[in-house]
């Protein structure tokens, strides 16, 4: 049959009208799947683009133990999680109720790792943690500031070292001052430590000292004034924090400064905590009568304390006494015998005041049989 023109015609725009309309049908459906896909990916961009807020940093403990009973560990030794373990297992079948860990130890390095886990790790098993600052002692920071570092008079473009071939600052720095002040309140402010633990106060005691060089102390001021100015600027500078100060073992008992710089009347003013080192095998041979002190723990950390105690009365000072004992092996094997005396002499010197102690042990394995809880 034949088609006229117009009806020819008419076919066309039927075609074309419906190409025109499938068009615009794929045109829809592919904006709408358009649609889709950006609707879901509203859902999901916020979570892959949104900012990763970190956890605040941890917190004092908001009730720390009246009586500190504790272990020293290295930065090294806490950032692994095997002694870690062991950690765990001292704290649920001892005594023992807060470490002191290194923040900057005597080799200079800050230590640890990641620190805000660690003080977690800690304080959720309610054990108070004291940092440890080593201060004067310094080869990583005298080599950065050389300009404050006691230096070799024979060669002064060298630095003086001591005995184990360890650099030191001048202890009369204000810079150095405030470099180790800085580390303790971001400790305070930023990492939730109850309390920072002051070691290596003093001038050095080894090596070639009549070579050693000081860019800052003139000499003029005496050794104590020097350290003394340092504990002062220390308890001014941390106002209402808890802070300790480690001394030589003798300072209970010696009145002089012993040419370090240490005297314990001037740290009683300024700190909260006086923790001397009385380690029976530092004291040297026939003290008190003894051939050879270490093998008599009770009887020189008595007398020791005795001293410090009569003498902390006397300045009717609030600071209170909590020694560094021994759990090393130097100049006798010391059990767990032995270091239950050193324990038992420091309750029966202070009495009342016994406000615990510090246990050292390089190692940082200690002898469970000393401190072993004690049935309720």
């Amino acid at each position: 049959m034949g088609f006229s023109r117009l009806e020819n015609f008419l076919v066309v725009l039927l075609m074309l009208a419906g190409f025109l309309f499938g068009i615009s049908f794929i045109l829809q459906f592919l904006d709408n799947q358009h649609a889709t896909v950006l609707a879901g990916q509203e859902n999901i961009l916020p979570e892959t683009t949104k900012k990763i807020i970190p956890p605040p940093p941890p917190e004092k403990l908001s009730n720390p133990p009246e009586i500190i009973k504790a272990v020293y560990v290295t930065g090294y030794s806490a950032g692994a999680k095997s002694y870690l373990n062991y950690l765990s297992r001292l704290f649920e079948g001892t005594e023992i109720n807060a470490v002191v860990v290194d923040i900057k130890g005597s080799d200079g390095r800050i230590e640890i790792y990641d620190t805000d886990s660690l003080v977690r790790f800690l304080h959720n098993q309610n054990i108070y943690v004291i940092g440890r600052i080593a201060v004067f002692e310094d080869p990583v920071f005298s080599k950065a500031r050389s300009d404050l570092a006691i230096y070799d008079k024979t060669n002064p473009k060298n630095l003086w070292k001591d005995n184990n071939g360890l650099a030191w600052m001048d202890p009369a720095s204000k810079d150095v001052w405030d470099y180790n002040i800085s580390l303790a309140k971001d400790a305070f402010k930023n990492h939730g430590f109850d309390e920072i633990n002051f070691d290596y106060v003093r001038f050095p005691t080894d090596g070639k000292t009549a070579n050693m060089g000081f860019p800052v102390w003139d000499g003029i001021a005496g050794k104590a004034e020097v350290i003394n100015k340092f504990f002062g600027y220390l308890r001014t500078s941390l106002p209402g924090e808890k802070i300790s100060v480690d001394l030589f073992g003798l300072t209970t008992i010696n009145t002089d400064d012993m040419g370090i710089g240490q005297i314990i009347e001037n740290a009683f003013e300024n700190f909260d905590y006086i923790c001397p080192m009385v380690y029976p095998s530092h004291y040297a041979n026939w003290f008190i009568g003894f051939a050879n002190p270490a093998e008599h723990p009770y009887e020189i950390i008595k007398y020791s304390m005795d001293s410090a105690l009569a003498r902390l009365k006397i300045t009717a000072s609030k600071a209170k006494l909590r020694p560094w004992l021994q759990d090393f092996d130097m100049g006798a094997d010391y059990t767990a015998d032995m270091i239950k005396q050193e324990i038992k002499a420091t309750q029966d010197s202070l009495g009342t005041d016994f406000n615990g102690f510090l246990l050292w042990n390089p190692s940082n394995i200690y002898t469970q049989g000393a401190i072993l809880k004690q049935p309720n």
